[in-house]
């Protein structure tokens, strides 16, 4: 498992650069034993030493700088979310900042309250908390009945990433489950270095490896995402299809917290929902009359 080894940003250029192709860039193919470029090709690219590109691969010779690191994610060609991941790796910090996201403090339940005022005014729109290990700490009512229902789950149990691997019925509302679980994977990876907590999550992935080899072979591929706003598709086993506008919002002051929302993409989505909702409100009410 690649972050089994302290040096998180040399395994993940290794694994960039064996992703790319060779010929495309204008080197030879001849007398290759391993799939992308060699190192020294990619020194070549970043005009870099080759020996000073091998010790970064391997772990040695100290920190990069901004610049290098920049040379190094052209050469790799980089997408704009791997380039970040590439330098909170390297430098603890995001592309032109000089600092780095400070962990949750105390005041982060201050922060939830506040937010739990905010869940419930979307009465109709399905929204929850998230931590940046994927925790899930505060949801809304539509969420309940439309994505999952965390409260009958343990709170270490109210994990997205638990929740798709190991949970039949969120894996049944998934239309395309194979394409939904490797974008999880690929956004929660980049998720967990941008916020500071690659030691925190690694009892969580290690969980994950150990149980799920699905999970496994998804987090060998290396891959980051970026939250883009998009879509989300899911199989109601109670009312049928919902379409639901998915977005992620950040927390101003909390770098480890992120508002997560799931707008109706119809009307036909509301009355779904708000079906799902009043049967929910009858089975509790029906259940405080027979008690």
């Amino acid at each position: 498992m690649a972050d089994a080894n302290e040096n998180l940003l040399g395994a993940y250029l290794k694994d960039r650069r064996t992703k790319l192709d060779p010929a495309a860039l204008g080197f030879s193919t001849a007398r290759r034993r391993t799939p992308g470029l060699r190192r020294e090709e990619v020194a070549q690219r970043a005009h870099v030493s080759a020996t000073w590109y091998t010790w970064l691969e391997q772990g040695r010779g100290g920190a990069p700088s901004a610049e290098v690191l920049e040379r190094i994610a052209r050469a790799l060609m980089l997408t704009d979310v791997e380039r970040e991941y590439v330098f909170l790796l390297g430098l603890g910090r995001a592309p032109g900042l000089s600092g780095h996201a400070e962990p949750r403090d105390d005041a982060a339940d201050s922060a939830l309250l506040r937010l739990q005022h905010v869940l419930d005014s979307m009465e109709f729109s399905p929204a929850v908390v998230r931590t940046s290990t994927w925790d899930i700490v505060a949801w809304n009512r539509a969420a309940l009945v439309t994505l999952t229902d965390y409260e009958v789950f343990p709170p270490e149990q109210r994990n997205v990433l638990r929740r798709i691997f190991f949970d039949p019925a969120v894996r049944a509302a998934q239309p395309d489950w194979n394409r939904v679980a490797r974008f999880a994977v690929a956004a929660f990876r980049a998720d967990t270095v941008r916020a500071g907590t690659t030691q925190k999550v690694q009892a969580l992935v290690d969980e994950l490896h150990r149980l799920s080899p699905e999970f496994a072979a998804i987090w060998r591929d290396n891959d980051v995402r970026a939250h883009d706003s998009s879509t989300k598709q899911i199989q109601h086993p109670l009312v049928g299809p919902i379409a639901l506008e998915y977005s992620v919002f950040a927390v101003h002051g909390h770098p480890d917290l992120n508002l997560v929302t799931y707008t109706p993409a119809t009307p036909a989505d509301v009355e779904r929902i708000k079906l799902l909702i009043a049967r929910r409100a009858n089975n509790v009410v029906s259940m405080e009359d027979a008690a």
